[in-house]
């Protein structure tokens, strides 16, 4: 059994709701914004919104790790929450919120299991702080993305 570690990061994006909720929901984009996200393929569509189940692949620094992802509970245009089914033990959510019209919160919290071991050199003063930099350059670079659409 592992630790489970957390990273959250925020932005605000000027656009709105239903344009952030709509590029976010082209998740086999994601690695046109996600440094660290290699591909992310669908594997199940249920919905017209957004797949049920992905497999995604991230590559970096020399690591390589797969894993599929389901989606358990989608708020259209609010909220996107999902776990691993096999592979990296991963679970997260987004939360988009429009603060006023033309502008839009996005709050993402990922996390992952990682051996006691390894999850030891990722404490916020050794290399936490690494993936919580790359997510929130991941949502700026989501943020001029939208932004240059708009």
């Amino acid at each position: 059994m592992g630790i489970w570690l957390e990273h959250e990061v925020i932005t605000t994006i000027n656009a709105s709701v239903d344009d952030v909720w709509n590029i976010w929901s082209d998740l086999d984009s994601m690695p046109l914004w996600m440094t660290w996200i290699e591909s992310v393929r669908t594997v199940e569509d249920k919905t017209n919104i957004l797949p049920d189940l992905t497999e995604w692949t991230l590559a970096a620094n020399g690591f390589r790790f797969k894993w599929r992802a389901q989606i358990n509970e989608r708020i259209d245009k609010q909220k996107l929450q999902w776990d691993s089914v096999g592979g990296l033990p991963t679970k997260g959510c987004v939360y988009f919120k429009e603060e006023e019209e033309g502008c839009t919160i996005v709050r993402l919290i990922i996390s992952y299991e990682l051996p006691k071991i390894v999850a030891r050199l990722m404490e916020k003063n050794i290399l936490g702080n690494l993936v919580t930099n790359e997510l929130q350059t991941n949502l700026n670079n989501f943020k001029k993305l939208v932004e240059s659409k708009f």
